[in-house]
């Protein structure tokens, strides 16, 4: 039974091309759409390297202040001596790494050329939560963090500027006046992966200054990287910090004597962040969802009203064979089930025209370079994303179609024939 409707299906679709062609752009141009946002969302919250255990992984990487006898908020990031001092010793985390919120940029020159290149400090840990893979040589360690020796992790992109692509291990790099011995070499990371995101990687020790260190003060310019032993622990780490912060002990109480904020996933951070969502009721991570998924749905209900449209003016013009067809004794179930297989059929011919137009534009974004080292592709989860989306859409608009087509009299069918 299947197979006729197939080959029905594959016939009816030839025979009206207008229709078909129409229908083909309306599916493949929104499923392109909807994928490409998909993808760009996979490759910013998803898990890649080197940020591949997101399921366990959380960030420290802003604080709320305000004085409870004070009107005002204002939000920054942790300095280190508060993360050291309230974060790394949380019992429900298996390791905690402290680096720099943010990467600076840095200018050195080279043979007269001027180079600029993003900076972050970390400690050992650092290396041990992320996965990097390693192009050259090695991570730095914990104790050449502690010794405060000049050693240096840098992208492949700095290793092609500064050594023109051949080996870098073993060679120097000046960063802010110093000579840094480089020990590894690992791929360029996307610039929206703000937590391993850099150009160079150096030890916290070897700052500067050592006013990060000093526990007279909340706030500074640090993040926190929570790894936690499973999935299952990540509310236990929540809970438990939220009671570290009813015992904290504040070095300036007359400005500052309550905190708002603790560890947080990616996306959890992201939605924080849209001031939108504090509007809503509820969390914010359940708003942004909310928000999101009815802007989608939204954005597909319009081409689907335009494919019911056409799918209605198709099923009249097919009024007489569906007349005769059910003058012969065929079944409303029986002609419903033939026009949602030629509606799913047509939205899967739609959605492959649509996984290729997506595979261009992703690759025109790549090549862009709208996001410093991005390269965005397709990969298992946004092709099953795209098949349930697609499938959803062909369902979505062939439901009433098909009611309308079932609901159809054989004397009115028959009418419209001799007209």
């Amino acid at each position: 039974m299947l197979k006729n409707y197939i080959k029905m299906a594959l016939k009816v679709l030839l025979r009206r091309k207008v229709f078909t062609c129409i229908s083909l752009f309306t599916i493949s141009f929104t499923l392109m759409v909807m994928m490409v946002t998909t993808a760009l969302l996979d490759h910013v919250f998803g898990s890649f390297p080197p940020e591949t255990r997101a399921d366990r992984t959380l960030g420290m990487k802003i604080l709320t202040g305000e004085h409870t006898d004070h009107p005002g908020r204002y939000t920054r990031a942790p300095s280190y001596a508060f993360l050291e001092r309230y974060v790394s010793s949380l019992d429900h985390a298996e390791k905690v790494s402290i680096s720099t919120s943010f990467w600076s940029p840095e200018v050195t020159y080279r043979k007269g050329v001027k180079i600029e290149s993003d900076l972050k400090y970390t400690d050992g840990v650092f290396w041990e939560i992320l996965e990097f893979d390693f192009l050259e040589g090695r991570p730095y360690t914990t104790k050449e963090v502690e010794e405060a020796q000049r050693v240096a992790v840098i992208n492949e992109e700095t290793r092609r500027v500064f050594f023109g692509g051949e080996q870098a291990v073993g060679k120097y790099i000046e960063v802010k006046g110093h000579s840094f011995r480089v020990v590894g070499v690992v791929p360029n990371v996307p610039a929206f992966r703000v937590a391993s995101f850099a150009d160079i990687w150096v030890p916290v020790s070897t700052r500067e200054t050592d006013e990060y260190l000093r526990y007279d003060s909340i706030f500074g310019d640090s993040q926190a990287l929570i790894l936690a032993r499973s999935a299952a622990e990540v509310p236990l780490i929540k809970e438990e910090f939220a009671d570290v912060l009813t015992r904290i002990e504040y070095p300036n109480p007359d400005q500052t004597n309550r905190l708002i904020g603790g560890p947080a996933t990616l996306l959890e951070e992201t939605t924080r962040s849209v001031s939108i969502t504090r509007d809503l009721g509820g969390g914010p991570t359940d708003a942004m969802f909310l928000m999101l998924g009815g802007l989608g749905l939204l954005f597909m209900l319009l081409p689907v009203v335009s494919l019911v449209n056409i799918n209605s003016t198709r099923i009249l013009e097919r009024a007489s064979e569906i007349g005769v067809r059910k003058a012969f004794g065929g079944s409303s179930r029986t002609l419903v089930g033939q026009f949602m297989v030629e509606n799913v059929i047509l939205t899967l011919l739609g959605g492959a025209l649509g996984l290729v137009l997506t595979f261009l534009v992703l690759q025109a974004l790549s090549a862009s370079n709208i996001v410093q080292y991005a390269e965005f592709h397709l990969n298992h989860r946004i092709f099953f994303y795209g098949l349930v989306i697609t499938l959803v859409f062909g369902l979505l608009s062939g439901i009433y179609p098909a009611w309308r087509m079932s609901r159809l009299h054989i004397v009115e069918a028959l009418r419209r024939r001799k007209q």
